[in-house]
């Protein structure tokens, strides 16, 4: 009897080809073949950072790690996978294929690329994805990275099939449970890295394993919106704590981001709790036919607020907003497309592939269309105290309208962050990060 995940991976992977075969049709090409990657040593060195199978590939099958493998597809065709085994006693070999995935091809295992480099030769249209270096010098007829073909793949991964919905929705799960843990590290005056080693424990997995880098980020690290490093001691006294991390499920990420304080601060909670609900009310809207951009002002607009409410900033929020004061404290995107990309693709072009740029006041925004059903997004608003960006506004013309002492007093803390991922449907949103964290309770 087949399972739940059988039913919604075979639909998937069926939902895909033919979207391919359309594709396939539509360019004039015979076959498309996708590679999986691999490994790139360090210049001057043998080691390599750590591996991650090209996007495309992982869409597609659920082998996030897999090194040399290529998917081979055919107008009208079971799909194909050139699965690459090697001889080799270095290295731990890939797993036999499992069955609830590897039925929907016909498996040829390959102990080399050399064995599947042969198929680029045969007579047809051919198109390939991959790394030019990797599939360079494998016939003339072959089309890399076309750019209509990588669109049409990409436009369709913005709307999510069952499968992928569900394997987002475990990815949060599993991220939920290392933010509790984390948030509990914290509380006991843990460290940075001792609580990325709670977390990882948490969610069971290796930071190899994880969809990006983690931030870990106690007191004013906050305030470094992709704080990068793990201090091994703990600060003589820790006032606040913000962690940016996910999980993956089969190559999909979740993206989460929470912040905390402790009791004492009640000044910096009150704020915190603030922009939580700020958050809240933003994911609410997310419905088809919202544009993203509009999205991004109105979280403008609640930053603008909750510094007007709390007496930091005398001025309206209107007024904040159109004068750029607001983007001193809230100086990144509301959100992303999230996927097997942490950043997905296709989030500044329309579904014709015409350019949508972020306007000129916003240039961070990662997602600039308007909302479908299907899309999977982030949403994430931030109030943050930066040193340099806070001088910046010291030294303008609204510095006199700065409660620069109240200020001064929370730049310890560094800032808040609060990021949900949140699926768009025909009705209500759903939030995949708030149910995870409701199992929890």
């Amino acid at each position: 009897m087949p399972t739940t995940v059988d039913l919604l991976y075979g639909r998937h992977i069926e939902h895909r080809r033919e979207e391919i075969d359309a594709l396939l049709n539509e360019l004039g090409f015979d076959a498309l073949f996708i590679h999986s990657g691999r490994p790139r040593n360090r210049l001057f060195d043998d080691q390599h950072p750590p591996f991650r199978a090209h996007a495309p590939f992982v869409a597609l099958v659920p082998l996030p790690f897999a090194i040399d493998a290529l998917l081979e597809f055919r107008v009208g065709r079971r799909p194909r996978l050139w699965y690459c085994q090697p001889e080799d006693f270095w290295h731990l070999p890939p797993a036999e294929p499992a069955a609830w995935w590897a039925d929907h091809f016909d498996i040829e295992r390959v102990d080399s690329a050399q064995a599947w480099s042969s198929r680029f030769r045969s007579e047809g249209a051919l198109a390939a994805i991959g790394q030019t270096q990797d599939l360079a010098g494998l016939g003339e007829r072959v089309a890399l990275n076309p750019e209509r073909l990588l669109h049409g793949l990409a436009e369709a991964r913005t709307c999510k099939t069952a499968w992928e919905r569900e394997c987002l929705a475990r990815a949060n799960r599993r991220a939920a449970a290392g933010h509790m843990a984390a948030a509990d590290a914290f509380r006991e005056g843990a460290s940075e890295l001792q609580i990325q080693l709670a977390y990882l424990r948490a969610v069971a997995q290796d930071q190899d394993e994880q969809p990006y880098r983690g931030i870990v980020a106690l007191n004013e690290h906050a305030a470094v919106l992709h704080y990068q490093h793990r201090e091994a001691s703990p600060p003589p006294q820790s006032r606040s704590f913000l962690l940016d991390a996910g999980a993956d499920e089969h190559g999909y990420a979740s993206d989460i981001t929470r912040t905390w304080t402790l009791p004492e601060y009640a000044e910096y909670a009150a704020l915190v709790n603030e922009v939580d609900a700020l958050q809240q009310r933003l994911c609410q809207a997310l419905r088809p036919g919202v544009s993203f951009v509009d999205l991004h002002r109105q979280a403008h607009l609640g930053v603008a607020e909750i510094l007007r409410q709390s007496g930091l900033v005398s001025m309206e929020p209107a007024e904040m907003v159109d004068s750029g004061v607001s983007a001193y404290f809230l100086p990144h995107g509301l959100g992303h497309f999230l996927g097997v990309q942490v950043h997905d693709v296709n989030g500044q072009v329309d579904a014709d592939g015409h350019a949508l740029p972020p306007p000129e006041r916003y240039p961070f925004l990662r997602l600039t269309r308007a909302l479908a059903p299907g899309n999977v997004v982030t949403v994430e608003p931030g109030l943050y105290f930066i040193p340099m960006l806070l001088e910046r506004l010291r030294q303008s013309e609204f510095g006199r309208r700065i409660d620069w002492a109240r200020i001064e007093a929370l730049k310890p803390f560094g800032g808040i962050r609060i990021e949900d991922n949140v699926l768009v449907s025909e009705g209500d949103p759903v939030n995949l990060s708030r149910q995870a964290f409701a199992a929890l309770s």
